[in-house]
C-alpha cells in the first residue's frame, strides 16, 4: 500500500512529475454536476491502485487536479468521479469518450482494508465522499467471506444528488449488505430517511467492539461521525479518515497540502481517527 514517495513512485512509474496519457473509455452523468469517466491510460501500472488512493488528472493549457479513484480495483480500468467546480474540473467533467488527457499517480495511502479482515467493516459516506469508498465496497463485496457485518451509511443534500443510483438500488437489494441512504431536504415523494449521517450509525448490525470505520465527506461530517463513532463503542484507532487539501504535486514535496504536521499527499489521504483528532480542533486548519 503506497505511502511515502519512494513507495508511489513503484506504482506510479520512474517519473511521477510526468502525465502518462490516458483516454476516456466511457463517460455517465450521475448528477447535475458531477460525472464518472472511466479512463485507458497507456500505461496498465496505473488501473493498479489501492482502495482511497487517488490520481492528478491534468488537461494542457488548463491545469491540474487531484480526483479520488472510484471504481473497480479488480478492473483494468481507472475510474474517476468528478464533479464540475472550477476551470479544470469543468473541463474534465466535459470530456467525452475517445478524448485524451493526462494522468500522474496512483498516489497516497489506501484504506486499511487488510487489517479489517475478519472484522465488522462499516462505510460512512457524506456527498462526493461515497466515490472514495466505492472501490472498498467493491472489494468487500468480491470478498463476502473475508468480513463480517458490512454497511454503507450514505448522506447527501437531496435525493437528486445522490452518485451511483443503479448501483445504491442493487446494493439495497443485497441481503448480506446493510444501505442506509439520507438526505439534508426532500420533496414529497422522498420515502427515505431525511437528516444528518450521523443519526444511522447506531442502527447497523455492526458491533462497536469489532467494527473498522471507513468515514469520508465533508470535514464537519467527519468530525461528527468519528464522535459519535468513538460514543457508540468504537475504538479510535479503528476510526479512519480521508482529508482533502489543495494537492499540487502529489509526491510531498510542494507543501501546498500542508494540515499540521502533515503532508496529505504523502501521509494520507487515509488517516486513523486517533493520529489526526487532535488537528480537528486547531482553527485556521
Amino acid at each position: 500500500m503506497p505511502g511515502p514517495a519512494a513507495d508511489v513512485r513503484a506504482v506510479a512509474g520512474a517519473d511521477p512529475w510526468s502525465p502518462s496519457p490516458a483516454r476516456v473509455r466511457e463517460r455517465r452523468r450521475e448528477t447535475g454536476d458531477t460525472v464518472t469517466l472511466a479512463l485507458e491510460p497507456a500505461d496498465p501500472a496505473q488501473t493498479r491502485f489501492a482502495p482511497g488512493q487517488f490520481t492528478m488528472l491534468s488537461l494542457s493549457g488548463v491545469g491540474e487536479v487531484p480526483i479520488s479513484v472510484s471504481g473497480d480495483p479488480d478492473e483494468a480500468l481507472l475510474v474517476q468521479t468528478i464533479r464540475a467546480v472550477g476551470c479544470v474540473t469543468s473541463r474534465l467533467a466535459a470530456l467525452k469518450p475517445g478524448e485524451a488527457l493526462g494522468v500522474r499517480g496512483p498516489f497516497g495511502t489506501g484504506w486499511p482494508l487488510e487489517s479489517a479482515a475478519g472484522r465488522d467493516l462499516l462505510l460512512v459516506a457524506g456527498g462526493l465522499g461515497l466515490a472514495p469508498l466505492r472501490p472498498v465496497l467493491y472489494h468487500a463485496l468480491a470478498r463476502r467471506e473475508r468480513f463480517g457485518a458490512l454497511a454503507l451509511c450514505y448522506g447527501t443534500r437531496s435525493p437528486d444528488d445522490r452518485l451511483f443510483r443503479g448501483e445504491l438500488e442493487a446494493w439495497a437489494r443485497r441481503a448480506d449488505l446493510h444501505l442506509a441512504v439520507t438526505v439534508d431536504h426532500a420533496g414529497p415523494d422522498w420515502e427515505g430517511e431525511v437528516g444528518v449521517v450521523t443519526r444511522l450509525l447506531a442502527r447497523t448490525p455492526c458491533r462497536p467492539e469489532r467494527t473498522v470505520a471507513l468515514v469520508c465527506g465533508p470535514e464537519i461530517m467527519m468530525r461528527f461521525t468519528a464522535r459519535e463513532l468513538e460514543h457508540l463503542g468504537v475504538a479510535p484507532g479503528r476510526i479512519h479518515l480521508s482529508m482533502e487539501r489543495n494537492m499540487q504535486c502529489g509526491i510531498g514535496l510542494c507543501g501546498h497540502c500542508q494540515w499540521g504536521p502533515f503532508l496529505l499527499c504523502r501521509d494520507g489521504p487515509v488517516f486513523p481517527w486517533e493520529r489526526i483528532r487532535a488537528a480537528f480542533g486547531v482553527r485556521g486548519l
